[in-house]
């Protein structure tokens, strides 16, 4: 195949359409019959390089009628055949070997059947940049679409589509139009088969397979050659992305059909990606549904599975949103008859109750009614709606991922995905596994040789692959016991610095700068620091490890890799919250015996919680991550792709000449693991809300906003900032379903310990029903019952404040005692300061309320999933119906074609025959010249 440069252009090509023809409607006429005649010339073996020997025959046509062809297409430069790919590179000073390698890399693909075009770098934007044009033409997309057993139509359905849903005139408002929901017909489809052409609808070669298909089948061809020269066999010089890593080209990338502003000037053209930018990508249709059809037939299966669940999640958060808005204003509501708080507050009896110092040496005496305002605070999150908080989002997480199920199976069927994921593992290999992997051995499913990893090997990598992650898991351990030890010794400082602070004058800022907050607030923002610094590292830690192992397949590839990278990231983010829910204040001791973290040379004494409880501080720091990473997140995406091509959208705009290829190379480039880091940021904060949502039941509401401006964010990105990436196939979402699978089952043991240990719930409740005094059941008296007594003369001087002052209203003499939180006997009994019965009483309660629970919810979680079957009946009925409807018309081809056969046969031979009675020579001769 002679390719075209750019420099041959007015000699040879010319662009067919003027804008007066275009106006009249000559032009299209004009263009459409002489499409038909090059189609007709390149099935007869024509070159259509000599498209200027026929420029004449054109009606009207003259020499001076030449115009420059339109940059702005999606065609060759003879507007027929379609760019199915583009490769980009620049040519450098020192590019000798890049020259050899693109030589005979272009030449494999020559060979392969491609068709290819070079623009010349003098008509780039930065006349520096080539770009080969790559056209499949139908005998090679035939080949390889056999090869990939790619579905195609070949019956027009005829089942009816199912039932309008009732009242859906109420759902009008959201609904697109009907050519944007189904941008293509339904059809009864089957793997495509090179020796049964005419039993497809194939009204023509050029459009049978859409781009999406084309450029899929390219890619494959890309992925797969090489670009060695034949007397030379280096298994490793093979792939475009190897052509990419070692900058001999430098993008490859598949067309978007027109610019996301404007549709295409070209009536051929789809003009998809505008239609998606206009009805899916602008933030003002965030009340819209999602045209998934169309999501679907532009960038691929794997991107629309991935927007439909992002959909359906958000669609579902509405419902934990609603529930926990409730649940908050319940806290609101029930403000005023919180007695706990009102006895804290009160001057009478929390301000006559005298606290133990919080720490060592900087700490001195504190009155209870200091900590009234965080008694409030605590109370609009740890209520009686915690607790049935807590137990409908164990149940909500059930119906969330049973519904996925159901939706993904209908999607599965309308698709045509229902037996793609043999195909996918068998056919999907990675070239990378082909090119390291020098063993091969018989596989005994296709009879062929193929290439294995050794057992010794995989062996080897899997121990050097497990090692990194165990030291990467210590490493943020580490991180988390440094931060821990920030907080100790932190708190020690701000409570010495505000003890004597002119803050502490001001009622107002005083009550609200107090060191709890203050250590809490501080070092959970360095926490979401160290979180962001280790995510850097833990990509390409995890993707090094990854490649390391070196999986067959892509499938295998992405699920290895999201397994290392959520266990990378579950330790990073969650662990700071588990802390605070389950290990601070639960290990202190008491005044005369207090626990130290390092040992008591450390002087870093373990945390105490709040007299309001710990509650207040899981919610402070799950709001500080989770706010943190979803604000964090939507500036990566959003406001960086602008800035990166704020110029090259400029240019686009500005410049009529501006190529679709020189366009497209502007744009960033959606890599391979693009919809991993989509989907592992959904996880993270899918597990926010479910692992942790007993503390903070307003967290789907944030959720909720987020994901209302993901999807539009995510849309837009792909619509105007991203490359077209390369259409894939996923019948799922792989690993994820697992993963939301494992998060659901941990969230209802957390959120059941959070109520039972980090919740003042259960104590409040053993109080109100056991302990409490009168004969009405009040909680009246509770905050006194939960402070045990300590003998201050008995605090170690070690404890005690070391310049030995002490507040104005601390009089040694009538002050004796301190009050600390816990339940223990008063100095003087018999049993002092040891744990009292009501101590027992509540830790079998807690116990008790646990075990409760999680039977409950799971008990709930097994009824529901057992009650809602994975697939819907109509989808199987569907599926069913459909295989026996494929299955009787190809009985009915085969049989036709055999009569056909027979048929033909049986002309042959009468002819022959009644050939062969004729006497005469010349006769026979007349004859046999008929039969001919």
């Amino acid at each position: 195949m002679k390719r075209i440069t750019g420099k041959a252009r007015d000699e040879t090509l010319i662009e067919l359409k003027s804008a007066a023809d275009y106006q009249t409607g000559e032009g299209p006429a004009v263009l459409t019959a002489f499409r038909i005649n090059l189609r007709s010339d390149e099935n007869n073996g024509h070159s259509l390089n000599s498209l200027s020997d026929r420029e004449s025959s054109l009606p009207g046509h003259t020499e001076t009628d030449k115009l420059k062809p339109s940059k702005d297409t999606v065609f060759f430069r003879d507007g027929v055949r379609r760019i199915d790919f583009v490769l980009s590179y620049v040519d450098d000073k020192d590019g000798e070997k890049k020259q050899e390698r693109r030589r005979e890399f272009e030449a494999n693909l020559e060979k392969d059947g491609l068709e290819l075009e070079t623009e010349d770098k003098a008509d780039s934007d930065d006349t520096k940049t080539y770009f080969l044009k790559i056209h499949a033409p139908w005998k090679v997309l035939a080949t390889y679409a056999d090869i990939l057993k790619i579905k195609v139509p070949f019956k027009a359905s005829d089942i009816p589509s199912s039932q309008d849903v009732p009242l859906e005139w109420l759902s009008r408002p959201f609904r697109l139009p009907e050519h944007i929901m189904h941008p293509q017909p339904d059809y009864f489809t089957s793997p495509f088969d090179k020796g049964k052409i005419d039993f497809f609808l194939i009204n023509d070669k050029d459009t049978f397979f859409p781009p999406s298909t084309r450029n899929r089948i390219v890619y494959y061809i890309l992925a797969r050659c090489s670009y060695h020269k034949e007397d030379r066999r280096d298994k490793d010089k093979k792939g475009i992305k190897r052509l990419i890593s070692n900058g001999t080209y430098t993008a490859a990338f598949p067309l978007h059909d027109c610019r996301y502003w404007k549709r295409a000037r070209n009536a051929e053209c789809e003009s998809e990606r505008y239609n998606l930018y206009k009805h899916w990508a602008r933030f003002l249709c965030f009340y819209k549904e999602q045209p998934l059809n169309l999501i679907r037939k532009y960038y691929g299966e794997k991107i629309g599975i991935y927007f439909a669940w992002l959909g359906f999640y958000t669609e579902m958060l509405f419902f934990a949103a609603v529930m926990g808005l409730i649940c908050f204003t319940y806290g609101v509501l029930s403000y005023d008859d919180n007695i706990s708080s009102k006895e804290i507050c009160d001057s009478s009896i929390g301000g006559s109750i005298v606290m133990c110092p919080l720490c060592d040496k900087k700490c001195n005496f504190w009155k209870l009614n200091s900590t009234c305002l965080s008694s409030w605070q605590s109370h609009l999150f740890d209520n009686e709606a915690t607790v049935f908080f807590a137990i409908f989002m164990g149940i909500w997480v059930t119906l969330f991922l049973e519904f996925w199920k159901r939706r993904q199976a209908r999607l599965e069927y309308e698709w045509d995905l229902v037996d793609f994921e043999e195909e996918q593992q068998q056919l999907q290999m990675r070239p990378e596994f082909e090119i390291k992997c020098t063993h091969k051995r018989l596989n005994r499913i296709t009879q062929e040789m193929e290439p294995y990893l050794p057992i010794s090997s995989k062996c080897a990598r899997f121990c050097v692959s497990g090692a990194t992650v165990i030291f990467w898991m210590s490493l943020i351990v580490a991180c988390i016991i440094g931060v821990i030890a920030y907080r100790l010794a932190v708190f020690a400082a701000f409570a010495s610095l505000m003890k004597d602070s002119p803050t502490r004058k001001i009622q107002l800022v005083g009550s609200l700068i107090t060191p709890q907050l203050a250590t809490s607030v501080t070092a959970s923002c360095i926490n979401f620091v160290i979180i962001m610094i280790l995510n850097f590292f833990y990509e390409r830690v995890a993707i090094w490890i990854t490649d390391l192992e070196i999986p067959k397949t892509h499938l295998e590839y992405e699920n290895k890799l999201t397994m290392k990278m959520f266990l990378f990231q579950f330790v990073n983010y969650y662990s700071s919250c588990f802390y605070v829910a389950f290990f601070k204040g639960k290990f202190v001791g008491f005044p005369g015996n207090y626990t130290y973290m390092f040992g008591k040379w450390s002087n870093l004494r373990n945390e105490e919680c709040d007299p309001g409880g710990c509650l207040i501080e899981l919610t402070t720091q799950l709001v500080i991550v989770m706010a943190g990473k979803q604000l964090w997140g939507n500036i990566q995406e959003a406001l960086l792709p602008v800035m990166r091509n704020w110029w090259g959208s400029r240019k686009a705009r500005h410049q009529s000449q501006y190529s679709r290829w020189g366009q497209d190379n502007d744009l960033l480039n959606f890599s391979q693991l693009g919809l991993f880091y989509e989907y592992l940021e959904m996880v993270i904060q899918f597990g926010f809300i479910t692992l942790f949502v007993a503390s903070f039941p307003l967290a789907p509401l944030l959720a909720l906003f987020n994901n209302i401006l993901e999807i539009r964010v995510d849309a837009w990105k792909f619509t105007t900032q991203f490359r077209r990436p390369v259409a894939a196939k996923a019948r799922n979402i792989g690993a994820w379903q697992e993963i939301l699978n494992v998060v659901a089952i941990l969230s209802v043991v957390t959120n059941a310990f959070i109520v039972a240990f980090t919740s003042d719930m259960i104590p409040r409740l053993v109080y109100l029903y056991a302990y409490h005094s009168g004969a009405e059941a009040t909680m009246k008296g509770y905050v006194n019952n939960s402070l045990s007594i300590y003998n201050i003369s008995q605090i170690s001087d070690y404890s005690m404040l070391e310049n030995g002052e002490s507040p104005d209203w601390f009089n040694k003499s009538v002050v004796t005692t301190c009050r600390y939180r816990d339940y223990r006997y008063p100095p003087g009994h018999v049993k002092e300061y040891t744990h009292t019965m009501q101590f027992w009483h509540i830790l079998a309660a807690k116990m008790a309320f646990i075990i409760i629970m999680e039977h409950v919810v799971f008990v709930v979680k097994f009824f529901v999933a057992w009650m809602i079957p994975d697939v819907p009946s109509e989808v199987k009925a569907r599926i069913k119906r459909e295989r026996y409807l494929i299955q009787e018309y190809l009985h009915k081809y085969e049989v036709e074609k055999l009569k056909l056969q027979l048929s033909a046969n049986f002309v042959a031979e009468s002819r022959s025959e009644l050939c062969s009675e004729v006497p005469c020579d010349a006769e026979k001769h007349e004859m046999l010249s008929e039969c001919l």
